[in-house]
């Protein structure tokens, strides 16, 4: 996403890396790997009320850089780019899990939640 949003690669290049992330997906799963993706999705609001208090959270502050800040400006080609990988790289084998994280207690409990159960099918 990085790359097509920030003009790093062509479109093609971008279009091209999804089919490769599909392939690789799938000799993975083919050779037994227990695969599972998460997108974890907070709002622009969110988003912003973390920057904040992290920046003022000592042991935190370290995390925000200028360039997060920058990135903010881009939130809506981000959203564009992040639909688009999630709608052509979710497979059957290996679909995305869209974790809700605006509250992180909730988006912690999901993903353990998804991964017992991923597990629990996979390993019956």
């Amino acid at each position: 996403m990085v790359e097509r949003v920030e003009g790093f690669c062509s479109e093609a290049e971008w279009k091209r890396a999804y089919r490769e992330i599909n392939q690789f997906e799938r000799q993975l799963i083919d050779f037994g790997t227990i695969l599972l993706k998460f997108w974890v999705h907070i709002s622009k609001v969110e988003q912003l009320r973390r920057f904040k208090e992290r920046e003022h959270t000592n042991y935190k502050a370290w995390k925000l850089t200028d360039e997060d800040w920058r990135n903010r400006g881009k939130w809506e080609d981000y959203e564009a780019a992040v639909e688009d990988m999630l709608l052509k790289t979710s497979t059957y084998g290996a679909p995305w899990t869209i974790v809700e994280a605006n509250d992180k207690l909730y988006a912690r409990i999901k993903v353990l939640k998804t991964v017992v159960e991923k597990l629990k099918t996979e390993l019956e």
